[in-house]
Parts: structure tokens; sequence; C-alpha cells
């Protein structure tokens, strides 16, 4: 190959050229200077990651201790948001309420990538006797509820502010854009709000620049620290709200005839519906689950009350089931009630769908992780019954979304700490390789598109 060829081979490949004919020996040189090229990079990430090691910490402290709940993110919005000013981003604030978005514009042309972290807390009282523990409390509901990170979101706004930190330092060697999602309610807006994914998209948050990829992961003592795990195709379960509002007719208890029960109205319609996933789902090939959680009814020990409410879950991987499981709840309860001489009235939320990871961009993502994590600690997940909104990005533009492991080493699975527990806590360690993870993700897509 001549001195020519190496020249223009290496010209082509810093304009970007993505599709271009070259005979066999310039192929290979593309490829070798591309090797190195992205060799470097990766290194620049790893060093520059572990600069930021201890900011990533003290953020992430910072805001546990500081806890809010959905739609109530104003102190870590503000916080977000000057952190991105600071690294000379377009910000944008309030989007789905307390929504930050940050814009870094990379010095080279390329494409458009998002990056999602979720800032959300859970009305969960905390036990963990950190140093750094939350004492926080507020109102959810009509009710006084304490308020902590019991789900980790403290960790995924930590680690997306030192992966902000990290590209805006190589900006000018970027090939793209990146988008930076800091995104409320992750946990779902509290009753009678809008908030979340779905607002975020519908607010138009993967639009102007428009994104073609988003990226996003979540922590937990599933697995130990420096393990990571993903799934192609659907990995979480779609998740809805139901709420059955019963109405009998109120008596005195010691003359139940005189009424209509809704208390036993409701204890019929909790037994039927859980014969709809034991009788009626094929659960070897379509997971499905319907929990009831709440059930409300009464002011007195000797008074029949006139009306009673159930609140509830469905978690299901397949729309034909999910729908299946919505018309059953519904017949059953209100035939139930009929049959009964009361009145039942659902509701089901629209809720959150699977979360589906583009089985194209979980290819392409792997050798990433790989890099990071070590070929041996990148695992397949089990499906999970939990739900993330995440998924209203990924019926967008093709998503990938895992999770980081973060038990602290020699602990069991059996002694794992699950997320919204008010013991939960995490392996600091945890939070460097994410930071790795993350910006290589977006790093190796922008160069690879």
């Amino acid at each position: 190959m001549s001195a020519l060829q190496i020249r223009a081979a290496a010209r082509l490949l810093s304009l970007g050229a993505a599709f271009f004919v070259l005979s066999g020996p310039v192929i290979a040189a593309t490829a070798a200077v591309n090797d190195a090229q992205m060799s470097a990079v990766h290194s620049s990430i790893d060093k520059a990651a572990t600069r930021l090691e201890q900011k990533v910490i003290a953020w992430r402290r910072d805001i546990h201790e500081h806890p809010e709940l959905s739609n109530r993110e104003f102190r870590t919005a503000k916080l977000v948001a000057a952190h991105l000013r600071g690294l000379g981003m377009s910000v944008t604030t309030e989007v789905a309420h307390t929504g930050v978005v940050g814009v870094l514009r990379g010095g080279k042309p390329g494409p458009v990538v998002a990056l999602r972290a979720d800032m959300d807390g859970l009305p969960v009282v905390e036990r963990t006797n950190l140093p750094y523990a939350s004492t926080a409390r507020d109102t959810y509901e009509g009710n006084d509820v304490g308020v902590m990170h019991a789900c980790g979101h403290d960790n995924h706004v930590a680690i997306l502010m030192g992966v902000a930190e990290l590209l805006a330092g190589m900006k000018a060697e970027l090939p793209g854009t990146v988008k930076f999602i800091f995104q409320p309610a992750e946990e779902g807006a509290p009753k009678g709000e809008e908030g979340g994914a779905g607002l975020m998209v519908r607010e138009g948050v993967l639009k102007k620049p428009d994104v073609e990829a988003v990226f996003g992961l979540h922590i937990s003592q599933g697995d130990p620290t420096g393990r990571v795990s993903y799934r192609s195709r659907g990995m979480m379960a779609s998740a809805q709200r139901f709420d059955i509002e019963i109405t009998g007719r109120q008596t005195h208890a010691a003359r139940p005839w005189a009424g209509v029960d809704p208390i036993l109205v409701g204890a019929e319609i909790v037994t039927a519906l859980q014969s709809i996933v034991s009788r009626n789902v094929d659960i070897t090939s379509n997971p499905a689950v319907i929990t009831v959680g709440q059930f409300n009814a009464g002011v007195r020990n000797n008074i029949v009350p006139d009306t009673a409410s159930l609140s509830g879950t469905i978690r299901t991987f397949d729309p034909d089931v999910r729908a299946d499981i919505h018309r059953r709840i519904t017949k059953l309860s209100v035939q139930i009630a009929d049959a009964m001489d009361a009145k039942a009235v659902v509701v089901i939320d629209p809720g959150v769908p699977v979360t589906f990871n583009d089985a194209d961009l979980t290819e392409q993502s792997l050798p990433t992780l790989r890099r990071v994590y070590g070929e041996r600690n990148v695992g397949i997940a089990p499906r999970i019954t939990g739900a993330e909104d995440f998924s209203f990005y990924q019926e967008q533009v093709p998503g990938f979304f895992f999770f980081i492991g973060a038990r602290p080493p020699g602990v069991g699975a059996d002694k794992a700490i699950p997320n919204h527990s008010p013991l939960f806590f995490v392996d600091e360690d945890a939070l460097l390789p994410a930071v790795k993870a993350m910006a290589g993700l977006a790093v190796d897509y922008m160069a690879s598109h």
C-alpha cells in the first residue's frame, strides 16, 4: 500500500465517512487506524472517570441525603442544571415538571445519542444508619411520609453527572451530539398528575436534535459489584395500576341483612382476581402478576360502610395477555358485585410498556460492557416483573437498558437487600465502572454510526 493510500484512508476516517469502497489493503489499514483511535479514546475515558470517582460519590451522597418525591425533584433539578450549565451545555429545565435536559454538541458531525437518569425518591422511612441517611419528610397522596432513595436513583443521577463532565472534557473529539436526560417521576406521578418518561416524550425530549439511540441503567444488589447484566428484547414487565370502587349500602353491623356489605364484596373480588393468572394465563410462556396492594373500607367496627376500594398492579410481558387480563379484571369485579347487589367500577390506567431492548443495539453495546467489566462479568438477566418507564423512550427510538451490580463483596445473593426496602444501600465501588460504561456506550455508538 502506498503512503498516499494510507493518508487517504485516514482522512476518510477522520471525516466520519461511514461507507466507502476500498481495496483490501486500504480496508485493513483503515480498521487498524480505527482500532488505534478507539483504544486511545477508551483509555482517555477510563482515566477521566477515575479522576471523577470521588466527585461522583460526593454527589451521590448529597442527593441521597436530600431525596425528593416524584414531580417534586426541585433541589435535585437545580443541582443538575447548574452542573450542566457549568460544563457549557445548552440546558432546558422544567421538562415534564422538574426534568432537566442538557445538550452537548461534539466537535465533529455524527449521530445524536441520549443518556438517561431518573431523579425521584420513594415514600419510605430510611433505616440504613448511614452517615448520610435521609431524614426528609413530605406529603404523599395526603399522608405524611418519610422520603428515601430506596431504588438507587441518587446513584443514577450522580453517574450521569460524572458522564456529562467526562464527555464535556473531550467535546472537541466527539463525533456527534449527546443529550443528557435527567428525568422526574420514574416511580410514577402522584395520583391525578402526569409525569415521568411518557410526559417527557410528549414534550419532545427526543426531538430537536432528534435522538437516534438511548441508553439507561439501573443499580441494585441483584448482582455483586463488578458485574453487569442485560437481556435482549423484553426485559422488564409492563405495569398498570387498577382501582376498583365498590358501592354497597351502609347499615348497623349487628343487622348486616339490612344493607349490602362492600367489604365482603371486595373480599370476594380479591379472591377471584387470583384465579386469572392461575387458571387463565399460560405462565410457561407468558409470566404475569396481579397483586392487590390496597384495601380500604370503613371507619368503625360496628358499621357496615357504604363503600370499599381496592388498588393493585398488573405485570405482563405480552400485549395480548395484558388485554385479556384487563378484560377479566373488569368482568369479574362488575359481575361479582352485581351478584351481591352491589356496584363495582373498575379503572385501569395505561401504565408503562414493556422495557424492550432493541436486538441490534444490544449486540452493538455488548463489546463496550465487556471492555469495561470483563467478558466473564457480563451476564444475561432474567425477565423482571418490575417495570421501568424507560420503555417510553424505547417505543420511539432504539434503546438499551442494563443492570449494574452493587452488592458488597462477600454478601451472598440470599442476603441481597431489594430495591424499595428501607434498608437498601449500594456498594459505591459500583459507580466508577458505571461512569465508564455509560460514557463508552455513547462514544462507541457515535464512532460506529
